[in-house]
């Protein structure tokens, strides 16, 4: 089995990240909080709650370089939390924006961060040292509905945007001044601030999660329709394919190689997409296989686990920090999976272990170092 802990750490979480040296997990549990808990001898204790946000918390992200937890709400704001002692303090980033902040995401320098919201606009986070504050640069007039997803291309310049209009657009977040000496790595292209680079209209349907491969080569996001899109060559030529799956639909996509993609969602079981040598996606398998409990005929058994799904949520009882009754019978996450993070080997390219968070309150941790028929796509 891939699963190697699941913790019970709340009632419902809305997102989760980790430290950087992943002994400390910060989630949201579904209210205007962000609770940090440290691993302690195979359990997690609460050290830290960050009270500043008015309504729920939205997006998390924790970064790698410099420590610093980057936070957005519904109540439209966004916060940089430096630890300064035994305490984090809050830097409030000024996004000025008239609707919920709904994602947010490091870049890969730490120098910008970027913050979707359902005010249809994406802000472009950067700090002004001459004022000691964060202020944002909006790309307005882009997008037609909210901004469900963020994802920055491992050159720091180039951002990836879903929405709930059913489009992923790519722009540039070149800011003179804070890029300028990065630019030269890149390619000859004239990068500037909201320039659009190009606008993908496969789904016709609500897009979510996207994220860029480790090279940033391939781009994939999923679709509420039970599709999940991965497009190459990303440009005003962009070579692109759909995969299509029976499940319900997905909420949240991780690379773990440049050839298989981890995706999560509604199903609560992630699903292993795979490339062939030819470059051609398709679905491999769920990572963690269902189980019927019905050992009769196969009549009627899609309909009896249905009905003894949703008995045993009402009946079976949930652990704090083990694997409860319902594990063995095939069932980790009983609820929508709406997160997923990477928890890379320290020192390693190749990540093998993934953690995930859901409204059912818990969080699994997942690793493929064992799974030896998707050996061939890491």
């Amino acid at each position: 089995m891939a699963v190697v802990a699941v913790h019970q750490l709340a009632q419902c979480i809305t997102c989760h990240a980790w430290s950087p040296d992943h002994t400390m997990i910060a989630l949201c549990p579904n209210n205007n909080e962000v609770h940090i808990y440290k691993s302690s001898q195979d359990k997690w204790d609460r050290v830290h709650v960050l009270q500043k946000h008015d309504q729920i918390v939205s997006g998390i992200d924790w970064s790698v370089r410099s420590n610093r937890i980057v936070t957005a709400s519904h109540d439209r704001n966004s916060y940089v939390w430096n630890k300064e002692g035994p305490e984090w303090v809050p830097t409030l980033v000024i996004l000025r924006l008239n609707r919920a902040a709904l994602c947010v995401q490091w870049s890969p320098r730490e120098n910008k961060f970027a913050v979707g919201s359902g005010a249809k606009t994406v802000c472009i986070c950067y700090y002004e040292q001459d004022n000691n504050w964060w202020v944002s640069k909006v790309l307005r007039k882009r997008h037609d509905s909210s901004v469900t997803s963020v994802a920055w291309h491992p050159n720091n310049i180039l951002l990836a945007t879903t929405s709930t209009d059913g489009k992923c657009r790519v722009f540039s977040t070149f800011i003179k001044g804070v890029d300028t000496k990065y630019v030269t790595l890149l390619s000859a292209v004239n990068f500037l601030l909201k320039q659009q680079i190009v606008q993908l209209d496969l789904s016709f349907s609500w897009a979510f999660g996207v994220k860029w491969s480790p090279s940033g080569k391939t781009l994939a996001y999923v679709g509420h329709n039970s599709m999940i899109y991965f497009v190459d060559d990303v440009g005003p030529s962009p070579l692109s394919q759909n995969v299509a799956f029976r499940d319900l639909p997905l909420r949240d996509v991780l690379f773990f190689s440049e050839k298989m993609v981890i995706g999560v969602g509604f199903d609560c079981n992630p699903m292993v997409f795979g490339a062939d040598e030819k470059g051609i996606w398709s679905f491999v398998r769920c990572l963690n296989e269902k189980i019927s409990s019905f050992s009769g005929s196969k009549y009627g058994s899609q309909l009896s686990e249905a009905f003894g799904k949703f008995n045993g949520q009402s009946e079976i009882g949930v652990s704090n920090d083990g694997i409860d009754s319902s594990t063995s019978q095939g069932v980790i996450h009983e609820n929508c999976i709406n997160c997923v993070a990477s928890l890379g080997k320290a020192g390693s390219s190749r990540t093998l272990r993934f953690s995930t968070s859901g409204l059912d309150g818990r969080v699994v941790i997942w690793d493929l170092e064992n799974q030896e028929d998707l050996s061939r796509f890491l």
